[in-house]
């Protein structure tokens, strides 16, 4: 018998909420016009796209005129990273960001540099914590354009001392770019920040939407050709029926952030606690205080990643391995490297709103055994 499947793959990409499903049905039917046409459709579309812009700024506590719709929330990093460094290219060509960023942060990074900037990156402690006194030297030194910090680690959900590392860049006049795609439409984003960014998938909205936001008084630029839409700081056609959508999902998913919060939390615990009692030779990596509620990584010693990902597909457990971020095959996540973790058999479970204690429980008595059958095939015994 198949047994029923088990999505523990949220931090990736949540369900879609219920909300945002009821949203685009009807979106799809009333959003398909241009809503930079004068025609009524049209009018009507520009009134949908206005709405979804003013409950995303309700939502973050922003004004809607500093949000900005993308294509995804690659984009939208990739926008954030290159605009942020093209609107203070006068003060220097450095961008300071952690170990850590997610894989679109680095990769705009590396295009930076290759175009003649320069990139200064700042360790994190075994745990995944920044190292303030690092960051506070490196926003401090010469021609520092841009800071960039991920507000909650992706992999492993460590939370960053946002505030404080806002901070250190305020007080010598660098902005702050935060990604905040595992913390939006889940927990409270910390203060401070001058650009942020966001996916929709994350919180349960559709694929194809990303979030950019760009606080007033901010030196930012467009990096891309001029284009007219979205107040020009992103090129291309919204889909709009994915972005109201991707409105609704964030109101409903914000709304009820709290109440899910205080119930994955006691289960990412019994995680962290029964893997490390249960499984032999195996490191639970990550902030085990100051992380996020619904996310849990460990890495298995003599175990290959890849194997023990088929081994819990088949068993009908759906979890990321390795730097999901980065390809789609499992390779070294320079995150773990970064922390000096082990990154063996590298599982992680991001738990959604529709996750249960029953998923949880069933996960944790099978998943000695897969690790013990996987040890037992390569030769790994009695150790």
């Amino acid at each position: 018998m198949i047994p029923s499947p088990v999505y523990l793959d949220a931090a990736t990409a949540a369900p879609l909420h219920p909300v945002a499903r009821q949203a685009l049905l009807a979106a799809l039917d009333d959003g398909w016009a241009d809503p930079a046409r004068l025609y009524s459709a049209a009018r009507r579309a520009r009134q949908l796209l206005d709405a979804a812009r003013e409950a995303t700024a309700e939502t973050l506590g922003v004004r809607p005129d500093e949000v900005s719709f993308t294509a995804s929330g690659t984009s939208a990093a990739h926008t954030a990273v290159l605009g942020g460094l093209h609107g203070r290219r006068r003060t220097g060509g450095a961008l300071v960001h952690s170990a850590i960023e997610h894989s679109a942060v680095l990769h705009a990074a590396e295009h930076h540099a290759a175009r003649g900037g320069t990139a200064v990156e700042v360790p994190v402690d075994r745990l995944g914590r920044l190292d303030l006194a690092a960051w506070s030297a490196a926003v401090a030194g010469p021609g520092v354009a841009l800071a960039a910090l991920i507000a909650a680690s992706h992999e492993v959900g460590t939370v960053q001392p946002v505030e404080v590392a806002a901070t250190a860049c305020a007080d010598v006049g660098v902005p702050l770019y935060v990604d905040a795609a595992q913390m939006v439409g889940r927990v409270p984003v910390p203060a401070g920040w001058s650009v942020l960014t966001a996916s929709a998938r994350k919180w349960g909205g559709p694929p194809g939407v990303g979030l950019l936001v760009v606080r007033k008084g901010v030196r930012w630029e467009s990096p891309w050709p001029a284009d007219e839409r979205e107040s020009g700081r992103t090129p291309g056609t919204l889909n709009l029926p994915a972005v109201v959508a991707a409105a609704a999902g964030l109101r409903a998913a914000a709304a009820d952030a709290a109440e899910h919060a205080i119930r994955l939390s006691p289960l990412v615990d019994r995680i962290r606690a029964r893997v490390a009692a249960e499984v032999p030779d195996v490191e639970v990596v990550g902030d085990p205080e100051r992380r996020l509620p619904h996310l849990v990584t460990f890495s298995c010693l003599y175990v290959d990643a890849e194997a023990l990902l088929h081994a819990l597909n088949r068993r009908g457990f759906a979890v990321s391995s390795g730097s999901s971020c980065t390809s789609s095959t499992v390779r070294p996540s320079h995150v773990l490297e970064a922390m000096g973790a082990l990154s063996h058999g590298n599982v992680r479970v991001s738990l959604h709103s529709g996750n249960t204690e029953a998923d949880v429980d069933r996960f944790l008595a099978e998943l000695p055994q897969i690790v013990a059958e996987l040890r037992e095939q390569a030769g790994v015994v009695g150790l």
